[in-house]
């Protein structure tokens, strides 16, 4: 039953076509990037300072001209996919939600919301995890039972959180799928670059993707279904990870119960952490800019937004 909604989910989904993300507006005389660290275990690493790191340009090393480390309380909305291909593992996600829950600190504020269609908010911003495990239990999986607009709820939570200051962050659970119409992956890419919001992607397909333990001689038919799946499955993968990584966020593809949670011990470290640079665009030339930022005689992985659209000339 799951092979055939699947089948159902590929044919009717498409991801939307990857387009060129718009730049980022700089409207003064710095830019800031929010960077995060981790070492090759998925530890954030603290106790880097300013001569650590290295910030390009185009590829020209710049001078930083601010620095801070920050470490406060998160601001976490979890965003779930409630439609079609979740329907029938509605519990043991819920159950991977719920130990994202655990992993978070008392002073930690969480929302919760789901999408299919559109975004619906279950829950403010709130330290109560209790509450929040109720709000969980709240998610209706069967509505818009043919809806899996995943750009479009993105961009509804962005404007969400818009106006909310300090660190804030996205962490989706989602298969990938994507019913939004074509024009939305262009406006939730613009959306992504010009926010301050870092998406952290976990996806919920392991299960989809597990072998049938006991698997009979396929027909010609049956092998054409598979391709279709492992076709739609990658497509899905590859929006998980432009979604994330435009922000500077991540995503994850945990296969079973101890990989879910080491994901969310790590998301719950980095939703705390980060170091905030900033330096003074080099030209005024109204073109987009590429930022790489990187950590001076290590091998940490650096994430950080990619690029900015430096002033125009006077």
């Amino acid at each position: 039953m799951a092979i055939l909604l699947l089948l159902l989910i590929v044919a009717s989904i498409s991801v939307g076509q990857t387009q060129q993300p718009p730049p980022i507006r700089v409207t003064v005389n710095r830019v800031n990037v929010g960077v995060t660290v981790t070492d090759s275990a998925g530890h954030f690493v603290e106790g880097l300072r300013r001569e650590d790191f290295q910030l390009f340009d185009n590829g020209v090393d710049q001078p930083i001209t601010d620095f801070l480390p920050i470490e406060e309380p998160a601001q976490l909305l979890l965003l779930i996919e409630s439609g079609p291909a979740v329907l029938f593992l509605s519990k043991s996600h819920l159950l991977a939600a719920d130990t994202l829950l655990t992993t978070l600190a008392p002073t930690d504020h969480v929302a919760v919301a789901s999408y299919s269609k559109t975004p619906q908010l279950l829950l403010n911003f709130t330290a109560n995890k209790t509450e929040a495990r109720l709000a969980l239990q709240s998610i209706n999986f069967s509505n818009d039972f043919a809806d899996l607009n995943l750009s479009s709820s993105l961009a509804m939570a962005i404007d969400w959180l818009a106006r909310l200051p300090g660190k804030k962050t996205i962490v989706l659970l989602s298969t990938g799928f994507d019913s939004s119409p074509p024009e939305d992956p262009q406006a939730i890419q613009r959306k992504l670059l010009t926010s301050d919001v870092r998406i952290l992607g976990v996806s919920l397909t392991a299960d989809f993707r597990r072998p049938a333990k006991k698997q009979k001689k396929l027909s010609a038919q049956d092998r054409s279904n598979r391709v279709v799946i492992q076709e739609g499955f990658a497509e899905a993968d590859q929006a998980l990870r432009e979604l994330s990584a435009v922000t500077g966020g991540r995503v994850y593809f945990p296969s079973n119960a101890d990989e879910f949670s080491r994901a969310y011990a790590e998301i719950a470290q980095l939703i705390r952490h980060e170091y905030s640079i900033a330096f003074a665009p080099p030209a005024t030339d109204g073109q987009l800019h590429t930022i790489k930022v990187k950590v001076r005689n290590a091998s940490h992985e650096v994430d950080h937004r990619q690029a900015y659209l430096a002033p125009p000339p006077n």
